[in-house]
């Protein structure tokens, strides 16, 4: 009989319908894990259910539909993925993996006010897991895994105009996401503590070979999109860092929260500035109509 190391264990995975998400729920599948995917269509939620279940015959996977654009639909999403686990489960969640990303050429609002590719790749993983902390930290060894990028490299938030309404770049927005989410996984540790059983980490999947880039996307930044991705890994090699950061039990006694090719990587200098985390943290809180604090976090240094 096969040994299923995840065997019992509950991971939520974000953009779970195609690219690395898709590979991540697989592989997690793989190791015994009892999946829940989110994508944002329906249509693409049953077939990624149907693929992984054809893949895996013994996976355990259920699919619910939300788009993280809107923080309505994620607290929904929040209270029905709490429900299950509740009614199905021992009311824990072992990992919450923030997989979903997108990218856009031109300025796009969300239906909350919200630049796009800030609400999605950064407000999203925010907002939910502040939504699930209650069964996250209910885990004997919680994890939370952002997504992040390289392109975090050598940016810095736009503090003036944070959601660069004034002289907006794709590209710009795409890398200030990409560093707040990095600079979230870090300060939400500083503020879990040192004697934490849920531990947070970033995972930089390196370049790999998606289509988030050409969504949505013209000119200049499409044809850089596509010359990057065909220089790309593949979905699997992605996810992989991902999967080990959930999976092995090793990483839950490190300092390293950044993490690329299944190795502790040192992030940005950006991100070591404790003030720069908290201004940005203080604002995240405002923007989402939440509070970290009402779960026991400190709130300062």
């Amino acid at each position: 009989m096969t040994e299923h190391p995840m065997a019992g264990k509950t991971l939520v995975v974000t953009g779970a319908t195609s690219g690395i998400g898709l590979a991540t729920a697989i592989g997690l599948a793989q190791k015994g894990a009892q999946v829940i995917g989110v994508g944002r269509s329906k249509t693409r939620c049953s077939e990624a259910e149907a693929f992984i279940k054809t893949a895996v015959p013994d996976s355990v996977i259920t699919f619910f539909q939300a788009d993280l654009a809107s923080q309505k639909q994620i607290r929904e999403l929040a209270a029905a993925i709490t429900t299950k686990i509740k009614l199905e489960g021992n009311g824990v969640l072992d990992a919450l993996i923030n997989n979903a990303g997108t990218f856009t050429s031109w300025f796009v609002t969300t239906g909350e006010g919200f630049e796009l590719q800030f609400a999605v790749n950064y407000l999203a993983p925010f907002l939910l897991t502040h939504q699930l902390l209650p069964l996250l930290m209910a885990a004997p060894t919680g994890r939370v895994i952002s997504v992040s990028s390289g392109s975090h490299y050598g940016t810095m938030i736009h503090w003036k105009d944070l959601q660069l309404r004034k002289h907006y770049n794709g590209l710009w927005a795409y890398k200030q996401s990409k560093l707040a989410n990095v600079m979230f996984i870090a300060e939400l540790n500083r503020r879990l503590g040192a004697n934490s059983n849920l531990r947070a980490f970033a995972a930089d999947p390196g370049l790999v070979n998606t289509e988030i880039g050409l969504k949505q996307t013209s000119g200049l930044a499409y044809w850089v999109w596509k010359k990057r991705k065909a220089k790309g890994y593949l979905p699997e090699d992605g996810a992989a860092t991902s999967i080990f950061l959930a999976s092995d039990p090793t990483v839950q006694n490190t300092d390293a929260f950044y993490w690329k090719n299944c190795a502790p990587t040192p992030p940005s200098r950006y991100v070591k500035q404790t003030d720069a985390r908290q201004r940005l943290w203080v604002l995240s809180e405002k923007m989402c109509g939440i509070s970290y604090a009402d779960y026991g976090l400190k709130s300062s240094s």
